[in-house]
């Protein structure tokens, strides 16, 4: 269960009143400690691998104090700390680069794991079985699923950048979640709007679920928004300017990634799990609809 910080030590128990710091009462903030989720003045923060720690988290982990609520950290969104922050993303890079790699080999896995709604006689992928025909797992496993260099590194620099300082933010089970429905997100919204024959592969969606997320992330933390709008901008750009891009499912990743970190870093601390994982599951169920209706459509 979530601890609570002590309401007169928290200068947001004033029902209605602005923020404050809880060792400064007389100064407003935006700021919270990433560990006990106490807001701090620009005086109190402690530069920290994300976000900000107190004084008193940090005296903590160093072996002194004994405020409760450090005893058990927890990230920004009320995760576990762990002592690897980018394991989840080690593991899909490495996911990532296998896939590739067994693709480079002559492995049959274009066929295998490409996302395409339905397979007709007079097209090249005649013989092939898609989505419509009950292939639903193709949503997923085209999202690890690469054919060049250059689109594998895109992809994976992406990851690799955003996805490190996200899964130290919100812990590894609401990062993992975060990764794989705005994947899906993505391959839902290719699969209702793309032409039923057109295959498409890659983590485009997932990635772009990550920067939506990185976006709302930071907004939280009270950065500096401009070199990430001016990153989402470039990646628009790109998405519907250049050819061969499957820009439903950035689109769709985009938005499912921003709407789940809203709930991720914005929920009331007594509803957390609540509003997380209720989040997830609408973005599934959406998902699902999308998926049926569409083969309804097709078959």
């Amino acid at each position: 269960m979530d601890q609570q910080p002590p309401q007169d030590q928290d200068g947001s128990a004033a029902a209605g009143g602005p923020l404050t710091c809880y060792r400064h009462p007389d100064r407003e903030t935006g700021i919270r400690c990433t560990r006990c989720d106490r807001p701090i003045c620009t005086d109190c923060m402690i530069e920290a691998s994300v976000g900000f720690h107190c004084p008193e988290c940090v005296r903590e982990g160093s072996g002194t104090g004994h405020h409760p609520a450090a005893n058990r950290p927890r990230t920004l969104a009320g995760g576990s700390v762990a002592a690897d922050p980018r394991l989840v993303t080690k593991i899909l890079l490495g996911i990532n680069l296998a896939v590739f790699i067994a693709v480079l080999a002559g492995r049959p896995l274009l066929e295998d794991l490409l996302l395409f709604g339905r397979a007709h006689t007079d097209d090249p992928a005649a013989g092939w079985e898609g989505v419509a025909e009950g292939q639903w797992y193709r949503l997923l496993t085209s999202m690890f699923l690469h054919q060049e260099v250059l689109h594998i590194a895109f992809n994976m620099l992406g990851l690799w950048w955003l996805g490190g300082p996200l899964e130290a933010a919100l812990g590894r089970v609401r990062y993992l979640a975060l990764y794989l429905l705005s994947g899906l997100a993505g391959s839902a919204l290719t699969y209702w709007i793309a032409a039923p024959a057109q295959g498409t592969l890659g983590a485009s969606g997932a990635v772009f679920g990550l920067l939506g997320a990185t976006a709302v992330l930071m907004r939280r933390m009270n950065y500096d928004m401009r070199p990430v709008i001016a990153l989402l901008v470039v990646n628009l750009v790109f998405t519907f300017t250049w050819s061969g891009i499957a820009w439903q499912a950035h689109v769709g990743g985009l938005v499912a990634g921003a709407l789940i970190a809203i709930a991720m870093v914005h929920a009331p601390r007594e509803r957390r799990n609540l509003v997380q994982y209720g989040a997830c599951g609408l973005v599934l169920l959406v998902v699902v609809l999308v998926v049926i209706l569409r083969t309804a459509a097709l078959t």
